[in-house]
């Protein structure tokens, strides 16, 4: 029952997506193809309410569930690993037109070919915890 806001929460955040075509393929390759504002408008949003999100907890000292005090660490600045990522994660996006968390909502949906997806991005999730002390970082 502690952890039922955070299934709720879920719950809203995935009929907001489906509700704004965030799920949908055809906006995807929209994207992809700059034929349309649409998904750089969900993007953008959810960039400043990112933002907004940090420093709010970062000035009122918000704590997690548990009661323990928030650390945000600062990030190493590293060119290529973020060009790295961002190409890695774009490819991957524009080949399966879904990112991560909607893949969870097409399931719920009833896309079921999108199961595959679900099993790649949990494999590749595994290899790369196995593989992430060889690779340069």
């Amino acid at each position: 029952m502690k952890l039922f806001r955070f299934f709720a929460v879920g719950i809203l955040f995935g009929i907001v997506l489906t509700k704004s075509e965030a799920i949908s393929w055809y906006r995807i390759y929209e994207m992809f193809m700059f034929q349309s504002f649409h998904m750089y408008g969900i993007i953008g949003i959810a960039v400043i309410t990112g933002v907004c999100g940090i420093r709010f907890i970062k000035k009122k000292e918000i704590k997690d569930y548990k009661g323990q005090p928030i650390e945000i660490l600062d990030k190493e600045k590293s060119i290529a690993r973020y060009l790295f990522g961002g190409i890695m994660f774009g490819l991957g996006w524009g080949l399966v037109g879904s990112c991560p968390g909607p893949i969870f909502i097409l399931l719920g949906t009833g896309v079921p070919a999108i199961a595959v997806v679900l099993f790649g991005a949990l494999l590749g999730t595994y290899l790369y915890g196995l593989l992430k002390d060889k690779l340069p970082h």
